[in-house]
């Protein structure tokens, strides 16, 4: 939904309010205990996080691709295990359902992921498949009404809080490649699902990531999202849409980043005076804001043109490569501009070092959008549109 700007100026003043009142706070206890509080994400829940992408039929807010972008830049302005916490249930976690779903799997589901109440997480990645997804082995064998699955997902996000999976599984054993996936909601609660500790990681303490197991898990046919072997559009198809969410956060942290840098250096100082003063301080500080900059006007083209109708694979992978890659370098430039402060846990900046690392793997690794980008650039050549 298209606000107009009255309204949606609110909505991003409310959530900047909720991040710099409750989560930058509460930041150094989310990583010493690894837990978002439940008071935060019961705020979460009233302010509508939970449903920012869903349509309003169902409970959400149903934010256009422009909006969930402004509100993604103002969530990554703060440890992202804040905004890993509805994350799912904004993105790949119910957006095969959006958009592929029928009515009756839309009525079922998406008002209680709307409402934070159910937890949406998205099962694609396993031990041998990751970058290439089309090689995934997870097997859904019809069986009567049901399929019967079994195999293990990885790295999930949420898994340990998640109500229902969006399941990529090969429902054609004898078709490899992408043909023979397809998409299906999986209930946590279904006899033959069970899910992993959380696993122990470099950063992002307080957003967890489990293993999901199916050992002859029998899932109702109607469960299935789209048609058999439609199972790889429908992940590439909300991939799409979760590389420009994912760019806007991490752009929101370089931008938290900056004005770190930026306090920092005006206050200390060496060889007598500030450290801003200095022109190689000033050279890292520049170039974090116009790297910044340069992928915040490429999130906010490319949501428009989403917005608009057009297919965005080419500049939500352009978008999503650059805005993450940049988002290192902002990192890095921190923890130099900090010094020996910014290794130390004092400042909070070694923690977002580590935290932003994973920008560049999840949504498609950094080499997986270059290989897209060039995909999509030969495609375009070869009919006369490059």
């Amino acid at each position: 939904m298209a606000f107009d700007a009255e309204i949606r100026d609110a909505l991003i003043e409310q959530v900047r309010r909720f991040v710099n009142e409750k989560c930058v706070p509460a930041e150094a206890e989310v990583a010493e205990n690894d837990e978002v509080p439940q008071s935060i994400v019961d705020e979460m829940k009233n302010l509508g996080l939970f449903g920012i992408a869903v349509p309003e039929e169902y409970g959400g807010l149903q934010l256009d691709m422009e909006t969930e972008c402004l509100v993604a830049f103002e969530l990554g302005q703060t440890s992202p295990a804040f905004r890993s916490v509805a994350g799912t249930n904004i993105g790949i976690g119910s957006q095969a359902l959006v958009l592929f779903g029928t009515e009756e799997q839309k009525t079922k589901w998406l008002p209680g992921v709307a409402s934070g109440d159910l937890i949406a997480s998205f099962a694609l990645t396993e031990p041998e498949a990751g970058s290439d997804a089309a090689g995934l082995k997870t097997k859904a064998i019809r069986d009567g009404d049901h399929y019967v699955f079994n195999g293990t997902k990885r790295y999930i996000t949420n898994a340990n809080k998640a109500d229902i999976f969006t399941v990529m599984a090969r429902t054609d054993p004898d078709t490899p490649g992408a043909k023979g996936v397809s998409a299906f909601v999986v209930e946590r609660d279904t006899p033959g699902v069970s899910v992993g500790v959380p696993e122990k990681k470099m950063g992002q303490q307080g957003a967890h990531i489990c293993d999901v197991i199916f050992e002859d898990a029998r899932v109702p046919a109607s469960n299935m999202i789209g048609k058999e072997g439609e199972g790889f559009k429908v992940a590439m198809s909300v991939l799409d849409k979760g590389r420009l969410h994912i760019s806007a956060v991490a752009t929101g942290v370089s931008k938290r980043l900056i004005r770190e840098m930026v306090n920092y250096a005006m206050e200390r100082k060496q060889f007598g005076k500030p450290i801003m003063e200095h022109q190689m301080i000033q050279a890292m500080i520049a170039d974090s804001q116009a790297e910044t900059y340069a992928a915040e006007c490429m999130i906010m083209d490319a949501a428009r043109r989403r917005d608009a109708g057009e297919d965005v694979t080419l500049l939500a992978s352009s978008t999503k490569l650059f805005a993450t890659e940049a988002c290192g370098r902002v990192a890095d430039r921190a923890v130099q501009v900090f010094g020996g402060a910014g290794y130390v846990a004092d400042y909070g900046i070694e923690r977002f070092y580590r935290d932003v690392r994973i920008f560049r793997l999840y949504e498609g690794t950094s080499q997986i959008q270059q290989i897209i980008i060039a995909r999509e650039l030969a495609r375009a050549a070869k009919t006369g549109k490059l």
